[in-house]
C-alpha cells in the first residue's frame, strides 16, 4: 500500500500544476497557500470528528510535528507556488526532480538508511526520465529567482518527507497531517493578512477560482498530504522519493490535455524511464 499511497499523492500534485497556473493569475502565492490550508484544515477536522480520531499528542512529539509543518507545509509549498509563478513549467519539473536525491541524502544523515546500488539506479532512471519529459531548455538560461525558489522547495520537501519517518506510528496520519498544516497556517496567517488586498476580494468569487482553491485545498492538500505521509511511513524514505516523479509526469500529460502543450517522443521515453525507476524501487522494497 505504501507505493499506492505515494503514487496517488504525487499524481494529484501533478494535476495541481494545471489548476495553480490558472489560480495564480488572480491569487498571489502566499495568499494561495493560506487559502489552501484553511480549506484543508476544515476538511481534515471534519473527517477527524466524524471518524472519532484521538487528537492527543505527547509533548515530546510536538516540536517534530511543528517542524514538519513549517519546513514542509510552509517553506516548501510557498516556494513551490512562488517558483511556479515566476519560472517556466520545464524549469519547475527539472528542479523538482532533485527531491528524491535530497531524500536519499537526508535518509542517510537522519535515519541512517543505507544508500544501496538499487536506490541510486532507481533515482537516476527517474531523474533522466523527468529530463526527457520536460526538456532541459530553460536550464541553460539565467538561474532566476523562481528557479532558486524551486530548489529550496525541493530541498525542504525532501527534509520534511524524511522527518515524517520519525513520527511515532501510534498516531493517526490524519491527526499528524492536521497538526502539521495547523502549524504552517499559524505561521502564514500574519504575513498573508498583512498583504491581502481586500478591495480585490470579489475576484476570489469567480467560479473558476473557487473550484481551483477547493481542488488545491481538499484534493492536493488534505488528501494528498495524508496519502504521502501514510506512504512515507510504509516504505524507506530514500525509495519513497522515487514516486515523487509521478508529479511532473502527470502534470506534463494534463498540460498537454488541457493546455494544448505538445508531447513528443521525449515524453514517451521519459515515461518509460520513470516507470522503470518506480518498478525498480518496488522490487527493492519487496
Amino acid at each position: 500500500m505504501g507505493p499506492a499511497y505515494l503514487t496517488i499523492a504525487a499524481s494529484i500534485w501533478g494535476g495541481m500544476y494545471v489548476v495553480s497556473k490558472v489560480v495564480l493569475d488572480i491569487v498571489p502565492p502566499l495568499e494561495l497557500v493560506w487559502l489552501r490550508y484553511l480549506v484543508a484544515l476544515a476538511a481534515l477536522i471534519l473527517v477527524g470528528l466524524v471518524t472519532g480520531q484521538s487528537w492527543q499528542i505527547k509533548k515530546r512529539d510536538i516540536p517534530l510535528l511543528v517542524g514538519i509543518g513549517i519546513i514542509g507545509y510552509f517553506f516548501s509549498i510557498w516556494a513551490q507556488f512562488f517558483g511556479t509563478k515566476y519560472s517556466s513549467a520545464q524549469m519547475g519539473a527539472v528542479v523538482t526532480s532533485a527531491t528524491p536525491a535530497f531524500m536519499v541524502i537526508f535518509a542517510y544523515a537522519i535515519l541512517k538508511e543505507k544508500i544501496t546500488t538499487k536506490k541510486l539506479i532507481a533515482v537516476l532512471l527517474a531523474t533522466i526520465g523527468v529530463l526527457f519529459v520536460v526538456g532541459i531548455g530553460d536550464v541553460d538560461k539565467d538561474f532566476q529567482l523562481g528557479g532558486i525558489a524551486l530548489v529550496f522547495a525541493a530541498l525542504s520537501w525532501a527534509l520534511m518527507s524524511v522527518l515524517i519517518k520519525k513520527v511515532p506510528k501510534e498516531y493517526s496520519q490524519l491527526v499528524v497531517t492536521t497538526y502539521a498544516i495547523l502549524s504552517a497556517t499559524i505561521v502564514i496567517t500574519p504575513f498573508s493578512i498583512s498583504q491581502f488586498k481586500y478591495e480585490e476580494l470579489y475576484l476570489l468569487l469567480q467560479p473558476t477560482i473557487i473550484l481551483g482553491v477547493l481542488y488545491i485545498g481538499v484534493a492536493a492538500t488534505a488528501i494528498a498530504f495524508l496519502f504521502w505521509n501514510k506512504g512515507m511511513q510504509l516504505v524507506d524514505a530514500s525509495r519513497g522519493g522515487v514516486y515523487f516523479f509521478f508529479q511532473p509526469l502527470v502534470g506534463t500529460f494534463l498540460g498537454w490535455f488541457f493546455l494544448d502543450e505538445q508531447i513528443g517522443f521525449g515524453f514517451c521515453v521519459g515515461a518509460f524511464l520513470i516507470l522503470s525507476g518506480v518498478l525498480l524501487a518496488i522490487k527493492a522494497e519487496n
